[in-house]
């Protein structure tokens, strides 16, 4: 992957976010800093660092695609909170055994798989018991994104990406 001002200014912003953002967010980040990309540069610039395995990508509710800058050389599932957004990634690890498995018993090569976590956390819960399914929340408007202590930026290693 060719290295471009605008992809580092995506992938170091992202960095910074420690939530899932939707390409039009992140577009909303950059414009309101120095480092303004075009929205879709942005979408393009998502997408090879996706084929690049230097991001993960969940969808919500509606499908859009939301991006999270990856913090290690393997791609990670999450667990999504239907109310407020709130990720969580979660050990898969069975998961990956599985699709191992499929893979040698199939005879299939380069398998890769999705897997879609949803629920609600318990900031969103009420004493009433489970909130029911409902339509994907309203994303608040973009703010800065902050380094937190887990998410360091993105000038830390590059990831590969992983095949199952």
């Amino acid at each position: 992957m060719r290295r471009t001002r605008q992809r580092a200014a995506v992938l170091e912003t992202l960095g910074s976010c420690g939530e899932f953002v939707s390409a039009q967010e992140l577009h909303g980040l950059l414009a309101g800093s120095d480092r303004a990309v075009g929205l879709t540069t942005v979408y393009r610039a998502l997408r090879e660092l996706d084929r690049a395995g230097l991001v993960d990508v969940v969808r919500d509710e509606t499908g859009e695609r939301l991006y999270l800058r990856r913090p290690t050389d393997e791609h990670r599932h999450y667990l999504i909170c239907r109310g407020c957004g709130r990720s969580s990634p979660v050990d898969a690890g069975a998961v990956e055994v599985w699709a191992d498995r499929l893979a040698e018993t199939t005879g299939f090569a380069e398998l890769e798989h999705t897997l879609e976590l949803s629920g609600v956390c318990g900031a969103c819960r009420t004493d009433q018991g489970p909130t029911p399914r409902r339509p994907a929340p309203q994303r608040p408007a973009p703010q800065p994104c902050t380094p937190t202590p887990d998410r360091p930026g993105a000038s830390s290693g590059r990831s590969t990406r992983s095949s199952s």
